[in-house]
């Protein structure tokens, strides 16, 4: 089947105009937080969901609400804590005594953007509950399931360095997120226009500058965007290396790989790389492309043995030693 390449550039030109007017409503607001505005874009294009790590402070939260604001859709804002209950997330079954009938009453799950704050403080049956809507795209309430809309992405924030009062994340759930993110903190430049817009003065207004039928219609495009055999394999080696490292001679991996990356990360790894293609405007996948995602999409899905851990290698670093190594078509 021939592909038409330039065809595909044309439709992506056309349709990343809608990327660069997004870009420049979220500037008003967002100061710096390139790698966090431009990978929420990607997660946006690719159809999967993101954590974010961070210290509190660092624009996740306002980053999140401001791109739901200018695309102009439905946003729900939802603190976990300990005692939150899955009914909270999803709703629940209520009883009218005028007509003597159980009425379901929707919770906020029920939107399009949804921002889980601080998730690992919510316990295992939140979580439980929150796994079928992220996955299956739909929630079950009293035995009746209710589908949810076509754009529907949960971002979670987590905090990294209070861990009283949370709860690990389960790894099946941590696999559905298509990256995980680390937010740093910006740099002093960045900080000093921060304090100049910020402090004393309203926030800018967002004006809604796409539709949910945008978003949808670039990730149509999305899927037509052209990835080589030779990438396709530089992929699968990628994760395959991930599992089995001796096999693929990767150096000083022996005995630091508990788990490799699931398939569902070849999958996201792929798509994701479709992403990063559209929004530098090109209609086809380059190794460089794949580079770009791969840290994201990798560092929560290799889990690392209890003696990479007293060598004080991070998932991130076993991550990179694959891709130093793998050979790049």
């Amino acid at each position: 089947m021939s592909v038409d390449i330039k065809e595909i550039s044309r439709k992506v030109e056309k349709e990343n105009v809608l990327v660069r007017a997004l870009q420049a409503e979220i500037g008003k607001v967002i100061v710096g937080q390139t790698y966090l505005v431009e990978r929420l874009f990607l997660s946006l294009l690719a159809d999967g969901h993101v954590l974010l790590e961070g210290v509190p402070g660092l624009a996740k939260t306002l980053s999140v609400k401001t791109l739901a604001q200018a695309i102009n859709t439905g946003f729900q804002r939802i603190q976990f804590t300990p005692d939150l209950l899955p009914a909270d997330l999803l709703g629940t079954q209520i009883y009218n005594a005028k007509t003597g009938e159980f009425v379901t009453k929707k919770g906020p799950l029920f939107s399009n953007i949804i921002l889980a704050d601080e998730i690992n403080r919510a316990p295992a049956k939140v979580q439980s509950a929150l796994l079928e809507a992220m996955q299956e795209r739909q929630i079950t309430i009293g035995g009746q399931t209710y589908p949810l809309g076509d754009l529907f992405m949960v971002m979670a924030t987590q905090n990294p360095i209070e861990q009283e009062g949370t709860y690990s994340l389960p790894e099946a759930q941590v696999d559905r997120f298509l990256f995980k993110l680390k937010v740093t903190y910006p740099s002093k430049q960045e900080e000093l226009q921060i304090m100049d817009r910020m402090a004393g003065h309203k926030p800018a207004p967002i004006n809604p500058v796409a539709t949910p039928e945008d978003i949808l219609r670039a990730r149509d495009v999305v899927r037509e965007i052209y990835i080589d055999d030779k990438i396709k394999n530089y992929i699968v080696n990628l994760i395959c290396a991930t599992r089995d490292p001796d096999a693929y001679k990767i150096k000083g991996l022996k005995n630091l790989v508990l788990y490799g990356a699931s398939p569902r990360a070849t999958i996201y790894l792929n798509t994701a790389s479709k992403a990063y293609a559209f929004l530098k405007g090109r209609g086809y996948v380059v190794p460089d492309d794949v580079k770009a995602v791969g840290l994201d999409v990798l560092r929560h899905r290799v889990i690392p043995t209890y003696e990479a851990e007293a060598e004080q290698k991070t998932s991130e670093d076993l991550v990179k030693m694959v891709f130093d190594q793998i050979e790049v078509p």
